[in-house]
């Protein structure tokens, strides 16, 4: 059987929690990160992560769908509370196609980026239509370890990513999004991790963390590897980034 680490996966959105892990073990899931977006949703992941000590690892976010010029501050003083009880601070960064002033998310990124650096956490970064100037800020902050989820900007961008130590992660949609497959195909296999992001769908799959065994043959396949092979890079890959302690 795969072992796989979901690194990414929204579990306090989901109506099924305990069906869902209980199928994510059966499938190989040996961990999963459950990240959060705004403070009840982080308050969330650490209830989840006491349930299932050992097996769930809770990362703090702030991501920009999730606050507005009101709330914003009010995330930032909860990481800087509380970040020091996350394994990682995610999901935050930019996205460039909603309304939500690009100003202001750049600002909240800096200083979210700026508590990860103090606290040495790593951060997963979600970048939509914002590629460059997230991989501009991760670079200038000085954070240690930096994960872009579901990467798929460009490869010179990707060459800095990898060339500063950082990594990407892949989705289910490694089966089939060309400009995520192209990133894939392109990075070292020690600088990627597996995810399925949870809740979201998949070409009509609502996906749970037992899909990130799609990611995993996702990557075999653009890179002609075994699943094992990407399966267990995944696993240490997770480990080294995330520092998880994981049970295998």
């Amino acid at each position: 059987m795969l072992r796989l680490v979901d690194s990414h996966a929204h579990l306090d959105e989901l109506p099924d929690l305990a069906r869902s892990l209980r199928e994510a073990r059966d499938s190989g899931v040996v961990a999963v990160v459950a990240v959060g977006c705004d403070p009840e949703s982080n308050e969330r992941a650490l209830e989840i992560a006491r349930e299932y000590e050992g097996y769930v690892f809770p990362a703090a976010g702030l991501h920009p769908w999730d606050y507005d010029e009101g709330t914003a501050e009010e995330g930032l003083r909860y990481l800087e509370r509380r970040a020091g009880e996350f394994v990682a601070i995610g999901e935050v960064g930019l996205d460039y196609r909603i309304g939500l002033d690009r100003g202001l998310q750049r600002r909240v990124f800096a200083r979210v980026l700026e508590v990860a650096r103090r606290l040495r956490k790593p951060v997963i970064v979600h970048a939509r239509d914002a590629w460059g100037d997230a991989v501009r800020a991760v670079l200038e902050s000085g954070v240690e370890v930096a994960v872009f989820h579901w990467y798929s900007g460009p490869l010179e961008l990707l060459d800095e990513i990898v060339e500063a130590g950082h990594y990407i992660s892949a989705t289910p949609a490694a089966t089939y999004q060309e400009r995520h497959r192209r990133a894939l195909r392109e990075a070292p296999l020690d600088r990627i991790l597996l995810e399925s992001d949870c809740p979201v769908v998949y070409r009509g799959l609502e996906s749970r963390p037992a899909h990130v065994a799609l990611a995993a043959r996702g990557v075999a396949d653009v890179k002609g590897l075994p699943v094992s092979e990407v399966a267990e890079a995944g696993l240490r890959n997770s480990i080294k980034a995330l520092g998880l302690q994981v049970r295998t």
